[in-house]
C-alpha cells in the first residue's frame, strides 16, 4: 500500500473516530464545539506556523552566499518550487526542519551542527527531504490530522468533567462503563492515528527528498550521522514541533514507539536503499 493511499485511509479513520465519539459522547452539539475549539488552535497554528517555531528556536535568517541558502536554492529549481527562506539555528544537535502554509510561504531550518556535520552531498539529502515536505504540503496534512485528534481529545475531557452530554433516551440504555473507557480510549486512539499519519508522511519525504537530491545515498549517510551525533549531543526541542524535524530530537523505545512521529531510522535507511 503506497504511502499516499496510507495518509488518506488514516485521515478517514481519523475523522470516523471523530464522528463515533462525538455521537457516543457529545452529541451533534458536542461535536460542532469541540471541532470549533480544536479548528481554531490548529488553525492558527498552520497560518502562522513558520513564525511562531522559528521564534522559538532562535532562527537567523541566512541569504545569498550562505551555504545553506545555496543548496536549497539549486534543489528548489530542480523541484519546481519556489526558494524558500533560508534560516540557522544555534544549536550543537544536528537536526533541520521545514514549515510554512504552502510553497510559497515556506522556509528551511538547519541547526549549526548539522551544517558542520555533513557534508554537501548528505546536507542535499536532508534538504531535499524537507523540500519533498513543502512539495507535499505535509503541513496542512498535519495540520488537519492535529484538528481532528484535538477535536475528539476535547470531546473525550467534555464528557469527563460535564457529563456525556446526552440524556439516557438519547443512548438508548448505552452501558455507562462503554461509555467510560471510549472517553478514556478515544484520546489514545487519536494519538496513534495522528502519530502513525506522521510515520507514513515521513516515508513519503525520504522518496521525495532523495528523488529532488538526485539519488537516495546523501540522505542514507545523512541519516546515519544525525542518528548517531544526536544521541551524543542531543537537542533540546519542545515536543509540540517534534514531528518536524528531519530525525526526532528525542527516541521513543518499546510501547512508547507506538506514539513516535517518526518511523525508526533503520527502516527508513532500508526503504531507500530499496529505492535505488
Amino acid at each position: 500500500m503506497s504511502n499516499v493511499v496510507k495518509t488518506t485511509l488514516l485521515l478517514g479513520l481519523l475523522s470516523g473516530l471523530f464522528l463515533f465519539i462525538g455521537a457516543a459522547l457529545g452529541g451533534g452539539q458536542g461535536m460542532v464545539i469541540g471541532f470549533v475549539f480544536a479548528a481554531a488552535t490548529n488553525f492558527a497554528s498552520y497560518w502562522f506556523s513558520d513564525k511562531i517555531v522559528l521564534r522559538m528556536y532562535s532562527a537567523q535568517e541566512v541569504g545569498p552566499g550562505h551555504r545553506l541558502y545555496e543548496i536549497v536554492g539549486r534543489l528548489a529549481a530542480r523541484a519546481n518550487l519556489p526558494q524558500p527562506r533560508c534560516y540557522v539555528i544555534p544549536d550543537a544537535s544536528p537536526n533541520a526542519f521545514a514549515t510554512g502554509r504552502d510553497p510559497d510561504h515556506a522556509a528551511v531550518a538547519a541547526t549549526e551542527g548539522i551544517l558542520r556535520t555533513l557534508n554537501d552531498d548528505e546536507l542535499a539529502g536532508v534538504l531535499g527531504h524537507e523540500l519533498a515536505h513543502v512539495k507535499h504540503r505535509d503541513i496542512l496534512i498535519s495540520s488537519v490530522a492535529a484538528t481532528l485528534a484535538a477535536a475528539i481529545m476535547m470531546l473525550a475531557r467534555f464528557a469527563m468533567f460535564f457529563g456525556s452530554g446526552r440524556s439516557d433516551d438519547d443512548r438508548g440504555g448505552s452501558n455507562p462503563l462503554v461509555i467510560l473507557v471510549t472517553m478514556l480510549l478515544a484520546p489514545i486512539a487519536a494519538m496513534l492515528i495522528q502519530a502513525a499519519i506522521s510515520r507514513s508522511r515521513e516515508y513519503d519525504a525520504d522518496a521525495g527528498g532523495a528523488s529532488i537530491a538526485g539519488g537516495p545515498n546523501g540522505l542514507v549517510s545523512a541519516l546515519r550521522k544525525i542518528e548517531a551525533a544526536s544521541r551524543t549531543i542531543p537537542m533540546d526541542a519542545n515536543p509540540a514541533t517534534a514531528h518536524m524535524f528531519i530525525i526526532k530530537p528525542f527516541s521513543a523505545q518499546g510501547l512508547m514507539g507506538l506514539f513516535s512521529t517518526h518511523p525508526p531510522t533503520e527502516r527508513r535507511i532500508e526503504a531507500l536503499l530499496r529505492q535505488g
